[in-house]
């Protein structure tokens, strides 16, 4: 645990605890049963914040969505029948997909909420291409923002909105600790689904039938490259923004960004089980918590 607590926090009030959701494909469904563990353990979550699909999580939890709502969402989408259902491919302009169908989902699942209809402050990350800088959202229309943080460059076209040319924010901020505190969070627990890019045991790529082996190399070697590259990024993120708890699930092999998405029991309990792994880190912190408010309130 980080001594991180913002020093601009308000004499008399709890401090609020913030809860940072990173990015990673099929990964980042082990989020489901880190917020499981933080209810029935009584943790506050007072704001969230999400990048790629720690982002559809957040704000799925954030518009109300339980912990088990959530899961037995993730168990109808993920299968191949409704993905394949969700894909929409288009001539080749600015990437494979075109991302209207996945919007359509969000608008179907979330309403046509903007941020100011949710019951947890939340902010979502991306990276705006125009401006080649971060861009965290905060308001408008929620389905819009969710849809933008998941444009794997390449893959969906990005979402043109204001102005902007939005992405994937794993790109620059894949565990948005510096996101959630701007919305004011004193205390941050963050959960990252990357795996160590210099473990073998969690290559990304394997071989699969329908895919020749050179081309799965080929993939795999870029990667490895591209996961070296922003791990590097995050690391110098992290450094400047630390959380006070970092939650790092221990995924299953064979998941990663293309595959795994139907094994949503083990990647929840994944992160149930790193949760309650750090159960003295969680109760440390309340415990803080408790400590600081008791003495913001004396005379």
């Amino acid at each position: 645990m980080s001594n991180t607590a913002n020093p601009n926090s308000t004499p008399g009030r709890r401090p609020k605890v913030g809860v940072a959701l990173g990015g990673g494909g099929a990964r980042g469904i082990a989020h489901i049963g880190v917020l499981r563990v933080l209810e029935r353990e009584g943790i506050p979550v007072d704001c969230l914040s999400g990048t790629s699909i720690g982002g559809i999580v957040a704000a799925g939890y954030a518009s109300g969505m339980t912990p088990d709502q959530l899961e037995a969402e993730a168990k109808n989408t993920t299968t191949v029948r409704q993905m394949l259902r969700l894909a929409d491919p288009g001539p080749l302009d600015h990437g494979l997909l075109r991302g209207n169908r996945l919007q359509a989902y969000f608008e179907d699942r979330i309403g046509h909420k903007t941020f100011a209809d949710l019951s947890i402050p939340l902010a979502i990350v991306c990276v705006d291409l125009n401006a080649r800088e971060e861009a965290i959202i905060t308001e408008g229309p929620l389905a819009l923002a969710v849809r933008a943080t998941i444009s794997v460059p390449g893959l969906f076209m990005p979402v043109i909105h204001r102005g902007q040319r939005l992405v994937d924010g794993g790109l620059l901020n894949n565990v948005p600790v510096s996101a959630v505190r701007q919305l004011g969070a004193d205390m941050v627990i963050a959960i990252d689904v990357e795996p160590d890019p210099q473990d073998p045991e969690h290559a990304r790529f394997t071989t699969k039938r329908w895919m020749p082996e050179g081309l799965t190399r080929t993939f795999a070697t870029m990667d490895e490259a591209i996961s070296l590259l922003l791990s590097k990024v995050q690391e110098n993120y992290l450094l400047q923004f630390p959380p006070d708890i970092m939650l790092r699930p221990v995924i299953p092999a064979g998941i990663n960004v293309l595959s795994g998405y139907n094994r949503v029991v083990e990647l929840i309990q994944a992160g149930e089980q790193c949760a309650q792994d750090a159960l003295l880190d969680f109760h440390s912190l309340f415990a803080k918590i408790h400590n600081l408010e008791r003495g913001n309130q004396q005379p």
